[in-house]
């Protein structure tokens, strides 16, 4: 395994991120050494909330929230999973698969001892941290997840099963515009258009699809950084904002990637996908998990959406929580509504009496 780190003046005078890194070296099951950055912010003998980020962003997301939940007396973890930010990243695409990142942030959760831990997840970062909660259950007080889960496709008719396949193994790579035109109508021939058009996105554009959710950009700007992009000047471009810039900040060019290339392609949508096993037995650890869980999903995530019916059905722990919905909060709440995010964190800890230590 061939690993590139980014050079650190990539994270130099980034806007509102005054945060100090730290680093575990951790070995792969192969051997390979790698280093893993987390930010440790708040009281040290203060609560510890983990928060975990997805798809294609970092602990950059968290910089609105962590100030709210460090003033509250929570010590905030918040690390850079393998591939992203600051952390490590395997340059090649079949280094990155849903198990790899599970026992990866096993590896550094357990090096580091962390314990009594409430977790907060979005995106990739409840994919890969509720399983890391199944796998280790006994280091986690509590959960709040957003916009996330645990996917498994459990009764899709062989006709949609044939298609799909057929669709992600075949030649065709959809341009921009039909991902996105495909992207509009929900569902799961959809995010297998996310799947393919991200596979083959050679220098995939992470902050020029982030920060536009955030900044009105007009047609025309998108096309003309989409352009810059294609041509892999991205850091050149004139029309690159304080916060494109930092979701860009992890990848100096196309090489450091293949995570967010790769990462799509790993939700198991399909009922033989490799981590349906897997994902099973996570579902048999939350059918009996009976720790306090608390949903907080926006009304308006397309990607998410009824993410949170099977853990309000299935899960002990979310009997008698505040499950709350986040109005037009959409898939990054921690950029729209870090605020109410954190609100929610904290009133979860200490109405399941986290705050004072009695769990």
């Amino acid at each position: 395994m061939k690993v590139l780190r980014t050079p650190d003046h990539r994270f130099k005078n980034l806007k509102d991120f005054p945060f100090e890194p730290n680093y575990t070296n951790i070995k792969d099951k192969s051997g390979v050494e790698l280093r893993i950055h987390h930010l440790d912010e708040g009281p040290k003998d203060g609560p510890i909330v983990l928060l975990m980020h997805g798809q294609p962003v970092w602990s950059y997301l968290y910089r609105k929230m962590i100030p709210y939940l460090t003033k509250a007396g929570v010590r905030i973890i918040a690390p850079d999973l393998v591939g992203y930010g600051r952390s490590d990243k395997p340059s090649s695409i079949e280094d990155y698969t849903y198990q790899t990142q599970v026992d990866w942030m096993n590896t550094w959760i357990r090096q580091n001892d962390f314990k009594k831990l409430t977790f907060f997840g979005q995106d990739w970062g409840g994919l890969i941290g509720l399983r890391v909660i199944a796998d280790n259950g006994d280091r986690f007080s509590g959960a709040v997840i957003s916009n996330t889960g645990v996917p498994l496709s459990r009764n899709m008719d062989p006709e949609t099963h044939r298609k799909i396949k057929e669709f992600k193994a075949s030649k065709y790579v959809p341009t921009t515009s039909e991902f996105v035109r495909a992207f509009k109508k929900p569902g799961p021939m959809a995010f297998a258009y996310w799947q393919k058009w991200s596979l083959n996105k050679k220098n995939f554009p992470a902050g020029l699809l982030v920060a536009p959710m955030f900044e009105k950009r007009t047609r025309m700007q998108m096309k003309i950084s989409g352009l810059f992009y294609e041509l892999g000047l991205e850091g050149i471009s004139p029309l690159v904002s304080d916060l494109e810039k930092a979701y860009n900040a992890p990848f100096p060019n196309s090489s450091y990637k293949m995570v967010c290339r790769a990462m799509p392609s790993q939700v198991p949508t399909l009922p033989d996908d490799a981590a349906v096993e897997a994902q099973k037995k996570a579902w048999k650890f939350f059918e009996k998990f009976d720790k306090p869980l608390l949903c907080a999903f926006a009304d308006n995530d397309p990607v998410t959406v009824g993410m949170d019916k099977p853990f309000l059905k299935k899960c002990p722990g979310t009997k008698g929580q505040n499950h709350t919905v986040l109005k037009g909060a959409g898939h990054f709440c921690q950029e729209t509504q870090p605020k109410e995010i954190s609100e929610i964190i904290v009133n979860f800890m200490k109405s399941n009496g986290i705050m004072n230590g009695s769990n």
